[in-house]
């Protein structure tokens, strides 16, 4: 009996050992097999130049793809803008003042969202966020467009981007013991005192983190962006004009074009950039995180 207790123990160790290091593994072999990839191109372009390069013509063997990174950067932090300050306020709410029959009604709303294919997101986009940004917006900053434009995507992204940032800022907000707010309405603060300077200060932590998803997220997604932020090739600081991420040149080129000397390499180095751009990310957060926790 008791042998058959150390085999079964370390049995169940060395599975959960395995299955430890195949998801530490997995960003890994993921680099490497992209960069391996992307070598024919590497060999023939430096990575400095291709990524400060604003030209991409194929066919003469130029990729540049700063237009893509600009356009990602730029549609992400629209995103982000919009989205932030909407789950920072909805958290507050359904943690510190919404009744338990709110919040019950409340929370099945998001997890549907958050579990919603992004193609329904795009066909929301094409059906209402480009007609109203072409009708109704663009003509009161007096500017002409057809709706698939960069804050499109972004109005899109950030839509997406809520359940996610959402749902963690509720758990971040709701493990907050209640007993150091009640000392703070105690001392004579109000609760809206105690929520700014108690609540939400003990919270910034997981606030950053739920940031961190959000933008990594927006960063990386294709389908719904590809739909409404019109994948025109130029650099543009007006957010009513088209732009053309990283995913969507990936989602449509891969399978065409491949013929051309290096492209198949040149799309896989740009899915290496994703890949080194959203670890950045991550690792700047957790600086975040760790610089705000409170000791």
């Amino acid at each position: 009996m008791i042998f058959r207790r150390i085999a079964v123990d370390k049995t169940n160790n060395v599975w959960m050992v395995a299955s430890l290091a195949t998801i530490l593994a997995l960003p890994l072999i993921i680099g490497i097999g992209l960069y391996i990839k992307s070598i024919p191109l590497l060999e023939y372009q430096s990575a400095g130049s291709l990524v400060t390069s604003s030209e991409w013509l194929p066919s003469q063997g130029k990729f540049g793809f700063w237009p893509f990174i600009y356009g990602s950067l730029y549609v992400t932090m629209i995103s982000f803008l919009l989205s932030a300050p909407v789950c920072v306020f909805a958290a507050i709410y359904l943690t510190q003042y919404a009744s338990k029959r709110i919040v019950n009604i409340f929370m099945p709303i998001v997890d549907i969202l958050a579990g919603l294919p992004s193609v329904i997101y795009g066909v929301f986009g094409i059906l209402v966020v480009v007609p109203f940004i072409s009708k109704y917006l663009a003509p009161i900053f007096d500017v002409s467009t057809s709706g698939y434009c960069i804050l499109a995507g972004g109005i899109v992204l950030s839509i997406m981007s809520i359940p996610y940032m959402l749902n963690i800022m509720i758990e971040v907000f709701n493990t907050v013991p209640i007993g150091i707010k009640e000392a703070s309405l105690s001392l004579g603060a109000t609760s809206w005192e105690s929520i700014k300077h108690v609540v939400v200060k003990r919270s910034i932590p997981g606030v950053i983190s739920a940031f961190g998803l959000g933008i990594a997220k927006a960063f990386g997604e294709t389908i719904a962006v590809m739909m409404v932020v019109g994948n025109v090739l130029k650099i543009s600081h007006n957010p009513f004009k088209g732009g053309y991420p990283l995913p969507a040149l990936i989602a449509n080129n891969y399978g065409e074009m491949l013929s051309i000397p290096k492209y198949d390499s040149a799309l896989m180095f740009a899915a290496l950039l994703l890949l080194v751009v959203i670890l950045l990310i991550n690792i700047v957060f957790r600086y975040l995180i760790y610089k705000t926790q409170i000791k």
